[in-house]
């Protein structure tokens, strides 16, 4: 007999460009330990045309994975499950017809955050994880299609912004060939860093003293490659990062994935992915530790204690 989980619990289903993960926390529990967990492995990635549509089999395979976290989720007793979909959906020029075709196979509507909600909620999971002693947060997240920064002090976030500068949708847009010339390069470094600035300026003077958190797949395995020794491994600093940016531009795909720390299926966007850290990095101090929550733990952590309602946004206050 299936174990039956009790209410309240919170549960999202969070559907991305490598998996679909269904996560699912009882009452005063924690992301860490989760009472029901289920992974279906996506690639998304390879299912977008040269016109950002997600082709046939991609869109089966979302319903797949939906309707597979779904069923476990039902054989668990568990009913209300928040289906969130990332940038990886949302982007995808054709969104209307995948939610569509979604919904009609198996009768659940994709739902989507705005970016700068994911970035609220990214802040939100970072200060569960640090708690109130940490004072000051400055969280930063590398997506597929964008990337997220907020901050604050207290449990809420008082500045939250998104900016088009996913590793996904940069490789995209920049790189013609894996190995692209340093000039190229160099033009995206810029590019970049000036988009980061330009988001960032109006508040750098009131964060300076606030710690640097990274929330998010690409900076952990940054931080893996860049910083691979015991001591460092939960931290990415600046220099070493630099460093391996020239390396990283010289090797194609197939040879960045033998490198400590940088999964297959992330190989091809961490040129990208290194380049949208330098700039955040040069921009927040030089160093930014790695945080094991993010959006997903946020949204979960705010639905189980009232503060965030089914359909993602802040609950009214009494």
């Amino acid at each position: 007999m299936r174990k039956q989980i009790g209410e309240p619990s919170a549960a999202v289903l969070d559907v991305g460009s490598f998996s679909a993960r269904l996560v699912v926390l009882a009452k005063g529990g924690s992301p860490l330990e989760p009472v029901l967990s289920h992974q279906t492995r996506l690639r998304l990635d390879r299912e977008l045309d040269d016109d950002g549509k997600l082709t046939r089999r991609g869109i089966d395979a979302v319903s797949s994975a939906v309707e597979a976290g779904m069923t476990m989720a039902a054989k668990h007793g568990v009913e209300d499950v928040y289906p969130l979909a990332t940038s990886s959906i949302r982007d995808a020029t054709n969104v209307k017809q995948v939610v569509c075709d979604v919904a009609k196979s198996t009768g659940v509507e994709l739902r989507f955050l705005t970016g700068r909600r994911e970035a609220e909620l990214a802040y939100v999971g970072a200060r569960r994880w640090y708690g109130a002693s940490a004072g000051g947060l400055l969280v930063l997240d590398i997506g597929g299609g964008t990337v997220e920064l907020a901050a604050g002090k207290a449990e809420e976030a008082g500045f939250a912004h998104s900016l088009p500068l996913g590793a996904r949708s940069l490789t995209r847009d920049w790189f013609a060939t894996e190995c692209p010339s340093p000039k190229v390069v160099r033009a995206m470094r810029e590019h970049v860093l000036d988009e980061v600035r330009d988001a960032m300026q109006d508040v750098l003077p009131q964060i300076r003293d606030h710690r640097a958190v990274g929330c998010s797949k690409v900076l952990r395995q940054l931080a893996r490659l860049a910083g691979d020794r015991p001591s460092r491994s939960r931290e990415l600093h600046l220099d070493d990062l630099r460093s391996w940016i020239p390396r990283l531009a010289k090797l194609p795909a197939k040879s960045r994935a033998e490198l400590p720390g940088i999964s297959r299926q992330r190989s091809h966007q961490a040129l990208a992915g290194a380049i949208v850290a330098e700039a955040l990095l040069t921009l927040s101090g030089g160093q930014v530790a790695i945080c094991p929550w993010s959006t997903r733990d946020g949204l979960l952590l705010g639905m189980l204690d009232g503060l965030v309602t089914l359909d993602g946004k802040p609950a009214k206050a009494a």
